[in-house]
C-alpha cells in the first residue's frame, strides 16, 4: 500500500513529537545548567583601609623599630640618609653593651669595685679641658661598676666611658679590637668604633643600626632598670645626674643624647605603645642622627611617636559585608558575593595589597552559602574571610530549559570534557 503525501509528513511529525518528548525533554529538563558567571569587583578588590603612615624627617638619618624582648629589633620605618654616618655619643651605648657582655652586672647589688686611679685622673683632667662632658672623680674614689655604668648612660660621661673599658679590657686600643669584634658577631655590618666616647668621627653606624643597639640594651635587665628607674637606687650608689633626658613629655626614654661636630645632635630613644585588642604593650625604639639642632630634632621625634602609635592601631583590611563580585546566570539570577567575616591588621604602616578572590564553580546555591575565599596579603602575612551569596541562586525551571538549548547542551559538553 502506497503512502500519501500527507501520510508521510503526518509520521514525520509524529516520529519528531515521540523524539521530543522521549529525548529532548528529559535531556533539557534533567540535563546540567551551565556554571555561573563570576565577576570580581576591582574597586572592592583595592578598597582596604589604607594604613596610617609612620613619619620621619628627611633631614638626617633616622629608623624606628621594634624590640623584642631577647634584644631583637625589627625595623618599622628608615628615613632619611641610609649611609653609614658619624654616630657621635652613641659609641656609649657599645661600649656599655660590649662590657657587660664580659662582666655583666649581678641581679641586684653594685657589683665590683672599680678604682679610680692617676690614668682615670688625668682623662678627667682632659676631657674637662676639652670641654667634653665629664663627672668629676678623684685619685682613690672607688665607684661601683653599676654607677661607673649610670654615669655613662644617663650621664654620657665621656671619662666614665674611658674608664669603663680600660677596666674591663685593659686599655682603649684592646677594647676598640674587642668591641668592633663583638658588633661584627652580632650581624652589624656598619657600626663601628674607634674610641668609648664617641668623640671620634670614625665612630659610625646607621640610624637603623643604632634602633637595633637601643633594642639590645633592654634584652639586659640590669640596663632596662637603670633607664627605667635613673635615680639612685640604694643608699651607696653615687648621685649621677640624668643629662641625657630629653623630650619626656612626649612619651619618650632617652637612651643615649649628644652632640658632636661630625654627628651633630644624635638621639636614641624608645616608647611604649599601648596594648591593642587585648595584646601586649609593645616597646619602640627608634634613633636619629645628623641632625642639625634641637629645633629640628624634637619636633621630628614627637611626630615620629605620634604616627607610630597611630600605625599600631589595627586598620580594616576586609569589611563584614562588603562585596568582593557578583556571580550571574543564564537564566538572569545573581547574587553578590559577600565577606563572611570582617579582619583587620596593624599594618604599621604598610597599606594592604590587592585582593584575590577565588569561587567554587556553582550553578545553583541558597542565599548565606560559602562559596569562595577572598584573600589580601599584608605585612603580617595573608587575611582571608569566606565569600558567601547575597541571593538565592534557584533552578530556572521548566520553560527556560526547553526554549534555551544552546546553554545546556554546552553544559553538557563542558561536563564530558572534564
Amino acid at each position: 500500500m502506497s503512502l500519501s503525501p500527507g501520510r508521510i509528513v503526518g509520521i514525520a511529525l509524529g516520529a519528531v513529537a515521540i523524539l521530543a518528548i522521549g529525548v529532548y525533554g528529559p535531556a533539557m529538563l534533567l540535563g546540567p545548567l551551565p556554571e555561573a558567571t563570576v565577576r570580581v569587583d576591582a574597586a572592592s578588590a583595592t578598597a582596604g583601609e589604607p594604613a596610617a603612615p609612620i613619619v620621619l624627617p628627611d633631614t638626617g638619618a633616622s629608623a624606628l623599630a621594634i624590640a623584642g624582648d631577647d634584644g631583637a629589633a625589627e625595623t618599622l620605618a628608615v628615613g632619611g640618609d641610609t649611609e653609614t654616618l658619624p654616630i657621635g655619643g652613641a659609641a656609649k651605648l657599645v661600649a656599655v653593651l660590649v662590657t657587660l657582655d664580659s662582666l655583666p652586672l649581678p641581679a641586684t647589688g653594685p657589683g665590683p669595685s672599680i678604682a679610680i686611679g692617676p690614668v682615670d685622673y688625668t682623662n678627667y683632667l682632659d676631657h674637662v679641658k676639652n670641654g667634653n662632658r665629664t663627672l668629676q672623680v678623684s685619685p682613690g674614689d672607688s665607684w661601683s661598676e653599676r654607677d661607673v655604668v649610670r654615669a655613662t648612660l644617663l650621664a654620657s660621661s665621656n671619662n666614665h666611658a674611658d674608664t669603663l673599658v680600660r677596666w674591663a679590657f685593659g686599655s682603649t686600643e684592646a677594647y676598640v679590637d674587642e668591641a668592633n669584634a663583638w658588633l661584627e658577631a652580632n650581624g652589624f655590618e656598619a657600626t663601628r668604633v674607634a674610641d668609648a666616647t664617641g668623640l671620634s668621627g670614625d665612630n659610625v653606624g646607621t640610624a637603623e643600626e643604632l634602633a637595633r643597639l637601643g633594642a639590645l640594651l633592654y634584652a639586659d635587665p640590669a640596663l632596662t632598670a637603670i633607664v627605667t628607674a635613673p635615680e639612685a637606687s640604694d643608699s651607696t650608689a653615687r648621685n649621677v645626674p640624668d643629662v641625657i633626658d630629653h623630650l619626656r613629655e612626649a612619651g619618650v626614654r632617652a637612651l643615649s643624647r649628644s652632640y658632636t661636630d661630625q654627628a651633630g645632635v644624635c638621639f636614641i630613644f624608645s616608647t611604649v605603645l599601648p596594648a591593642v585588642d587585648g595584646g601586649e604593650p609593645t616597646r619602640i625604639t627608634g634613633a636619629m642622627t645628623t641632625m642639625p639642632d634641637y629645633e629640628t630634632l624634637d619636633p621630628a621625634v614627637s611626630e615620629a611617636v605620634t604616627s607610630v602609635i597611630a600605625a599600631s592601631q589595627p586598620v580594616a583590611v576586609i569589611a563584614e559585608g562588603g562585596e568582593y563580585g557578583t556571580v550571574t546566570t543564564a537564566w538572569g539570577d545573581s547574587a553578590a558575593l559577600i565577606a563572611r567575616t570582617g579582619r583587620t591588621d596593624a599594618a604599621w604602616g604598610s597599606d594592604p595589597g590587592e585582593a584575590s578572590v577565588v569561587v567554587e564553580p556553582l550553578t545553583t546555591a541558597p542565599a548565606g552559602r560559602a562559596v569562595g575565599t577572598v584573600t589580601v596579603p599584608t605585612a603580617n602575612g595573608d587575611i582571608r574571610s569566606e565569600l558567601e551569596l547575597s541571593a538565592d541562586i534557584e533552578d530556572p525551571g521548566p520553560l527556560w530549559r526547553l526554549v534555551n538549548p544552546a546553554p545546556l547542551i554546552t553544559a553538557f559538553f563542558a561536563g564530558q570534557s572534564r
